[in-house]
């Protein structure tokens, strides 16, 4: 349907999974303030889902677009790609075609697209029509510098061109990143099929990425001293996160209910006493080997602690573990973890090193546990150990390594120390005035003063 606006529009085409979702609708809340309508694209499946949780005074249209997916097909990385690429492109013309049309001189057409990079389809489609393209980029900036790279990967015979497995011997492919073993790439997970079938993923996808003028990062200037030089192949990049600190959204819309029961349940727990356990939304993270590890750990510790975890991962719990856990713990499906993690009873934070999640801790001043399981985790829990060193890694769920680990985090006090200093870099006023100048700065550079060739530069 057409929607006439006197304000410019900008349409926001986000990759279909939680994690991706989050920060694009704190970015249309930025855009918003900014006197932009933000048009913000979904699938059918995830529009039913957050509908109920948006308000009409949101100032954010929301458009649902078919994906011709059953609604009992299990919405995976494989068949959220074959979506992207196949019925996506064609529902975004439609949408172009409609609000890019101008009714009459008072109303504003399409600024620009912008759009997260793993929906890498529409970027053709905005080239099709015209229109300026966006990249986002809704993870670390070291991921992205790390994925780029693969071509060079290639030709130096670190990783093979056909399967992005690295070759026999390479222990490295980064020399400035943290260490990653070899099975800590990105793209190195599940079968060797699926991980071929990722590696071809990303090798489009940056590709495609070559034609944006700019990409926009929700990530922070202190996570770059590991970095060299932004290569002349890149596209302008403006660093405008932590996008949770800056947007100053309303409460962002969850794919899933809730359970708002676990804050009054930390209102009668100690200062710092509670460990919160999340790993994420986007598949089963951990093994049921491991989950009965963990809860036997947690068993063992006897400590106050929040676990999240769907009720179809639940399979590796102990006989009675609900029972024996009643006085001091909490397991529950799905958790508002932003409010849980503010909580002053909450003292540390077992993660998989999701990228929000790492933000919202260092937004809280929460020191993180590591077991990363995919993708970009284990570069993220790099930089948490290793660079900012804010938090340790967990190699297991053995009682003994939970509880040394726990202890370690919750006691050390120069750990605490260096995550004042960065929560202070990352989310004090100085940075929200930088963040805001680079905001500024984009909008001048893709929509009111454009360049006429790709600039080369980080801000």
């Amino acid at each position: 349907m057409k929607y006439f606006s006197k304000k410019p529009k900008i349409i926001l085409v986000p990759y279909p999974a939680q994690g991706h979702v989050t920060p694009m609708l704190m970015l249309a809340a930025v855009f918003h303030r900014r006197g932009f309508l933000p048009i913000f694209l979904t699938p059918n499946y995830i529009h039913r889902h957050i509908s109920s949780q948006i308000s009409s005074t949101d100032e954010i249209l929301f458009v649902s677009m078919p994906d011709d997916l059953d609604d009992n097909m299990p919405r995976d990385f494989f068949t959220i790609e074959t979506a992207m690429e196949t019925t996506m492109p064609i529902h975004l013309k439609r949408v172009l075609s409609e609000h890019n049309y101008k009714e009459s001189s008072d109303d504003s057409g399409v600024v620009c697209m912008v759009v997260d990079l793993l929906a890498s389809s529409a970027i053709e489609v905005g080239k099709e029509f015209g229109v300026t393209v966006v990249g986002f980029w809704p993870a670390m900036f070291a991921t992205y510098k790390l994925i780029s790279t693969i071509p060079e990967m290639v030709q130096n015979n670190l990783i093979s061109s056909d399967t992005g497995c690295p070759e026999e011997g390479s222990k490295r492919c980064v020399p400035s990143q943290p260490l990653l073993s070899a099975e800590e790439l990105p793209w190195l997970i599940g079968t060797s099929s699926a991980r071929i079938a990722r590696f071809n993923f990303w090798k489009r996808t940056m590709a495609r990425a070559k034609s944006l003028q700019c990409l926009l990062v929700n990530s922070f200037p202190e996570e770059l001293p590991l970095q060299k030089p932004i290569s002349k192949s890149s596209a302008a990049v403006f660093l405008v996160g932590p996008l949770s600190r800056h947007s100053n959204p309303a409460k962002t819309p969850t794919f899933w209910e809730e359970d708002c029961g676990c804050v009054q349940w930390l209102e009668k727990q100690r200062l710092n006493s509670v460990m919160y356990i999340s790993f994420g939304s986007w598949v089963s993270p951990i093994n049921e080997s491991k989950v009965r590890s963990l809860a036997m750990a947690l068993l063992a510790l006897r400590k106050p602690f929040i676990w999240v975890l769907k009720s179809n991962w639940r399979d590796g719990l102990p006989f009675g573990f609900q029972q024996k856990i009643q006085s001091h713990g909490r397991l529950v499906s799905w958790a508002p973890q932003i409010e849980i993690l503010k909580h002053k009873a909450v003292g540390c934070y077992l993660t998989h090193c999701g990228w929000n999640s790492i933000m919202e801790a260092i937004q809280c001043r929460k020191r993180l546990l590591c077991f990363p399981v995919a993708g970009d985790q284990f570069l993220n829990s790099g930089y948490v150990v290793k660079v900012w060193r804010i938090g340790l890694r967990l190699n297991g769920f053995g009682e003994k390594e939970v509880e040394e680990g726990v202890r370690k985090v919750m006691e050390d006090g120069e750990m605490k120390g260096r995550l004042m200093k960065l929560h202070e870099r990352i989310m004090g006023e100085e940075a929200n005035y930088r963040v805001n100048s680079n905001f500024t700065t984009f909008l001048n550079h893709i929509i009111i003063n454009p360049p006429t060739k790709v600039e080369h530069f980080i801000l």
